[in-house]
């Protein structure tokens, strides 16, 4: 064979090589993006290594010692799993997602998520921002032309560092707002520009954790997407991931259709003013659906590498603690170098956590729409899978 042929043969060898990778690359894009350029979600699916039977019986048991303390007589009224690799070692559903009806909880029931929705907010957010649609520090003026804070951006919106006040707190006020009418999201940013709401404190200089932050991410993803927060949800985060129990409540279109919250005794918490605002709180989902959350966030496509280490990563460091907060999540930062991410939420009688172990991809959640705190012990179980400073007895430890 000639120099010349085997140079045309080197040639088209490469050709393919570079027409392979590029298909390559447009399939990998395709599956991250809608033909309209937004981004999508992809799942995790077939997580590797499977979980042995005995690795399984070990942890159960001890799971379920855990279970049967912090909610004896089945009291919990709601949702609780923990899976490994995306495995589900433990799950248990109990009570009833309407009392007066005695609608039985399953796996399928939505829950109230309370706080834990702005997990959700905060993955639609970093979606576009590493889309290119949006930027992590881009000022919010220039995306919302009435926001009358010309410093705040989107990143300081995520980690609660904007200064701006709790919704909650200043239409409480009857100057400000009539409690008799149903607010918006809408309304919120109105007020806020009309009423002389001032900052809390200078943007950026201490941390506060405020709803409105979330309320007003979720305006922005609005305009951001030109779609209602609702379909926006949907399109980004759950129909991608098959969270088919998982939406946005509509206030005027869904209040009498979702499981109602509780108190401890089990009387019912009517809805309020405030319960038609999105972004913050408002996503109903369920342990399993939350599961394919987690799991598609553990992705190599979920982020690029800058942009993921930014959202673990703390910003609240004004004063030597344990606890902080990234770009929507919680932690909770040890001496010895371990960090615990979470969030909990708490909005009328539902108590929520979302624990996502990291280091060891280990799911813990606990959902209920019957007040208690214990829903949030759940963190405790992390020391079965890794070096948390959490002690459990005797009976919760493995065999």
């Amino acid at each position: 064979m000639t120099f010349t042929k085997k140079a045309n043969i080197l040639q088209i060898l490469l050709l393919i090589l570079v027409l392979v990778s590029c298909k390559q690359e447009t399939f990998s894009k395709s599956n991250r993006y809608f033909k309209d350029g937004l981004p999508k979600m992809e799942p995790l699916n077939n997580e590797n290594p499977k979980l042995t039977a005995e690795y399984i019986n070990s942890k159960k048991r001890a799971i379920e010692a855990f279970y049967n303390k912090n909610w004896p007589n089945n009291s919990l009224n709601g949702g609780f799993l923990v899976a490994k690799n995306g495995q589900i070692i433990y799950e248990k559903y109990e009570g009833f997602s309407n009392f007066r009806t005695k609608t039985i909880m399953t796996a399928d029931t939505p829950l109230h998520l309370a706080s834990v929705s702005k997990v959700i907010t905060a993955t639609a957010v970093l979606k576009l921002i590493n889309a290119g649609k949006i930027n992590l520090d881009q000022k919010v003026t220039t995306i919302l032309k009435h926001f009358p804070y010309p410093e705040v951006t989107i990143r300081t919106l995520l980690n609660h560092r904007s200064g701006i006040r709790n919704y909650s707190y200043f239409t409480d006020k009857k100057a400000i707002w009539d409690r008799h009418k149903i607010l918006t999201n809408e309304d919120i940013l109105t007020l806020l520009e009309n009423k002389g709401i001032s900052l809390e404190f200078k943007t950026n200089t201490r941390f506060s954790y405020c709803n409105t932050n979330y309320a007003i991410l979720a305006l922005i993803i609005e305009k951001t997407t030109g779609l209602k927060y609702k379909e926006a949800m949907k399109r980004i985060v759950f129909d991608p991931l098959s969270m088919n129990n998982t939406f946005v409540m509509e206030y005027d279109k869904d209040r009498k259709n979702i499981a109602p919250s509780y108190k401890g005794n089990r009387v019912e918490i009517g809805m309020d003013y405030l319960d038609a605002i999105y972004g913050d709180k408002n996503i109903y989902s369920t342990p399993r659906d939350l599961l394919k959350l987690d799991r598609a966030r553990s992705a190599a496509t979920f982020l690029e590498t800058e942009l993921l280490n930014q959202v673990y990563k703390g910003y609240s460091n004004e004063h030597k603690g344990q606890k902080n907060y990234g770009l929507g999540i919680r932690m909770v930062q040890w001496e010895t170098g371990k960090t615990l991410y979470y969030h909990n939420g708490w909005w009328h009688g539902s108590t929520t956590s979302y624990v996502p172990l990291k280091d060891e991809n280990v799911t813990l959640i606990s959902l209920s729409n019957k007040f208690s705190k214990s829903p949030y012990n759940i963190r405790k179980l992390s020391s079965l899978f890794g070096d948390y400073p959490f002690k459990l007895d005797g009976n919760e430890k493995e065999e």
